[in-house]
């Protein structure tokens, strides 16, 4: 159930109901909007009844929440989520462009890539220290050293860094050097993961596991934001079907069907869902086409002496393209009069 407060309630009122709430045993979550605070009642075993808050100092109405993810939900946060990454927002009418190599190699590798994604517009940089292999004799990365790396990167350009976490272990050190900490396809649902991320002080990027269906990827995403971070940001990365004519299948539809049913806003991994050259930059243009609030890029300058996804990271100036194509799109889109950019429905009109 979501509890709705007046514009005018005091901070006294909205303890009094949070303290309500908890007296009966549930979980108060306190979600500020733009001109009111609602209150999220968690962890009840059925449905509440409304007699408990309605009628309380402040409380404007009680409202039952009907999907089983709640805190993503529009129903309790009609309002977009704007995540902030180091400076850099993540949602709302920017498109936030994510780029660099797959994993981290060496400091030279790093800087090089960073230069050359920064100069063409990228806004963060991405690289993997900790990389989840499929063959355990693949370059796992550089660890720690490559966190390092990161930072240095992030010092001499200062562009905020990106990188994936793989478990509770390296969570701590991971946290200490990254701007905002990926959990990659493969622990979307790891739920201790989960439930540690949701204790962070870092945004934190859910990449859709591979298999996972959309509803099962939102309450991947509940966890985080049970937890009370509720600065998540959720990544389509493709889903394992069939075909074979890529590593996997960018599922578009993800997008539009995300930004109706949840405030977090939602980026685009053309690189992965691709897993070859060729197509990521149509795949790009199809993601921001279809409302993505930004792009997760490979980019790499020698990408056939790269450690890892070579095939998939594009050249620089195969980058510069991207840039240039989808920064139109998403102008045409901010300048088209009668385009609707919100999933609620309730959008904007032009910029």
């Amino acid at each position: 159930m979501l509890v709705v407060m007046e514009k005018t309630a005091t901070p006294e009122q909205i303890q009094s109901v949070v303290d309500v709430i908890q007296n009966r045993g549930y979980t108060a979550r306190s979600i500020p909007g733009g001109d009111r605070v609602s209150i999220g009642i968690l962890n009840n075993p059925g449905p509440v009844d409304p007699s408990l808050v309605v009628g309380l100092p402040g409380v404007k109405e009680a409202i039952r929440v009907t999907r089983p993810y709640k805190l993503v939900s529009r129903e309790v946060k009609p309002v977009d989520t704007l995540v902030d990454v180091g400076g850099v927002p993540i949602g709302g009418a920017h498109l936030t462009i994510i780029a660099g190599p797959c994993a981290i190699e060496s400091l030279d590798q790093a800087m090089t890539i960073a230069r050359h994604v920064q100069r063409a517009g990228a806004h963060l940089f991405r690289g993997g220290a900790y990389k989840p292999r499929t063959s355990p004799y693949s370059f796992q990365g550089l660890g720690e050293e490559g966190l390092k790396i990161l930072a240095r990167v992030r010092e001499e350009t200062g562009m905020p860094v990106v990188t994936e976490v793989m478990d509770e272990a390296t969570f701590d050190l991971v946290e200490a050097y990254a701007d905002m900490v990926q959990i990659g396809t493969r622990n979307m649902q790891n739920f201790s993961l989960l439930r540690r991320a949701g204790h962070s002080h870092r945004p934190i990027l859910l990449k859709r596991g591979m298999a996972a269906t959309v509803e099962e990827w939102l309450m991947a995403a509940e966890y985080i934001l049970e937890g009370g971070n509720g600065q998540v940001v959720l990544c389509e990365r493709g889903v394992r079907t069939f075909v074979n004519h890529s590593r996997n299948t960018l599922d578009l539809s993800s997008v539009p069907v995300v930004r109706k049913e949840s405030h977090l806003p939602i980026v685009a991994d053309p690189s992965h869902a691709a897993g070859r050259r060729d197509q990521v930059i149509p795949l790009a243009r199809a993601s921001v086409a279809v409302d993505a609030h930004g792009l997760m890029v490979e980019v790499h300058h020698q990408p056939d002496q790269a450690l890892s996804d070579g095939a998939q990271s594009l050249y620089p100036e195969q980058f510069e393209l991207l840039m240039r194509q989808v920064t139109d799109i998403h102008a045409a889109f901010r300048h088209s009069p009668a385009l609707v950019r919100n999933g609620s429905g309730k959008g904007f009109k032009g910029g």
